[in-house]
């Protein structure tokens, strides 16, 4: 029983992975996209948060023995989020932001929904509770800009 819930969890934390890398793949090409040396410095910040929890969670599955992804996933509501912001890539920077404010957001509530899953594995649901701090930081940095930008409007 316990190696299946090693398998489920590391399934899970693997999805985990590859939804952040996309993130952070994201994050990287838009920091080389956009004009503001302010959102190039705060897009590199929050793909370093993100590098911070790939390791973290790839790490975490190496120790139990599994192989953790090598790549992001390219599907889902999160990664057509990240297409159809890389298309509009320079448009208004508020709403940009506001939406890039959103996204991570709503991937804090998953990490937050994922961690209190009862039927996630233990290991799996420890691994989330460490990493939600940062997870929160990429949050708290886009709200923080957000913010800023409305006020200078």
């Amino acid at each position: 029983m316990k190696h299946h819930e090693n398998i489920h969890g590391n399934d899970i934390l693997n999805d985990l992975v590859a939804t952040t890398r996309d993130g952070k793949s994201f994050y990287e090409h838009a920091a080389t996209k956009v004009k503001s040396p302010e959102l190039k410095t705060l897009f590199m910040r929050v793909a370093n948060v993100k590098g911070d929890i790939v390791d973290g969670l790839s790490n975490e599955i190496r120790g139990s023995g599994d192989k953790p992804s090598q790549s992001g996933t390219w599907s889902g509501d999160f990664n057509k989020f990240y297409g159809e912001m890389r298309a509009h890539l320079g448009d208004k920077t508020f709403a940009y932001v506001a939406q890039l404010e959103e996204s991570e957001e709503q991937l804090l509530k998953a990490f937050e929904k994922l961690r209190n899953n009862e039927d996630i594995p233990t290991h799996a649901q420890a691994v989330i509770t460490r990493l939600l701090p940062e997870m929160r930081n990429c949050h708290d940095i886009l709200r923080a800009q957000k913010i800023a930008l409305k006020k200078a409007a």
